[in-house]
């Protein structure tokens, strides 16, 4: 008989099987991303009550079927349910983000615990600190870092130039690229966006940070606004596909 598995785990999405039953995937602390059928799990009053819902940090045990990919999820207690997170609107977009870029950079059943932390950190700081742009920019660098896909920003990924030695001449992102392209480089590519010289500063400052939200380094409006638009297209880039919560969070960062 194969033995349980029992690590902490935060619930990225679920959705019905059949009449009775749910497929949950998880990113968990010790196994990465883990995806289950929890049986009668839409039916049952008292197995897996309040668990399976959107964010919950639970004790999972699961237990892995021969020749088949779905996990079997034998059970779930709640560790933190994260009640207070879906008060708000603004809240549950932010908290939803978070949880989709995971999801999407994280490979399955691929251990990564320092990502693990990282989404609990981040939904813990959004439920007790209200969303903010510079946390949220500061979320996605540090997990596309975590996850192997961290940005070039100091210096042109194609020539080598360091930003702080050209001041001069204009900067633009590349998704395709992975970084910043100098301006006569950046000929080369059509889908670029332009970042200034303090953005690519302060978002190289941001990038160093290993807390959850370095104060000392918030974003100004005119940084936000440039860098917005690079990170997010670069996640979608790799991610290679649109992001469901995207337009969501829009409505609440706008304007």
């Amino acid at each position: 008989m194969r033995s349980s598995c029992v690590t902490p785990a935060i619930v990225l999405r679920s959705w019905p099987f059949g009449e009775s039953d749910k497929i949950v995937s998880f990113f968990t602390e010790g196994h990465g991303k883990v995806t289950g059928i929890a049986k009668g799990a839409a039916r049952s009053r008292k197995r897996f009550v309040n668990t399976l819902e959107l964010f919950s940090l639970v004790s999972l045990r699961f237990q892995d079927r021969p020749h088949n990919s779905l996990a079997f999820v034998q059970a779930c207690d709640p560790i933190r349910l994260f009640k207070d997170l879906i008060t708000s609107l603004e809240k549950i977009s932010y908290a939803s983000y978070l949880v989709e870029i995971t999801d999407g950079l994280a490979g399955e059943r691929e251990e990564n615990r320092r990502i693990f932390d990282h989404l609990k950190e981040g939904l813990i700081f959004v439920e007790e600190n209200g969303p903010s742009l510079s946390f949220l920019t500061f979320f996605e660098l540090r997990l596309l870092k975590l996850s192997g896909y961290q940005p070039v920003l100091e210096h042109c990924r194609r020539c080598g130039r360091h930003f702080h030695d050209s001041s001069q001449i204009s900067w633009r992102f590349s998704p395709r690229d992975g970084g910043v392209l100098c301006g006569p480089c950046s000929t080369l590519r059509r889908e670029t966006v332009p970042l200034s010289v303090g953005a690519l500063d302060a978002l190289s400052e941001l990038q160093k940070a290993n807390s959850i939200l370095p104060h000392h380094l918030s974003l100004s409006p005119e940084v936000l606004k440039e860098s917005r638009p690079a990170i997010l297209r670069f996640i979608q880039f790799q991610i290679n596909k649109e992001l469901k919560s995207a337009p969501f969070l829009d409505a609440f960062t706008s304007g």
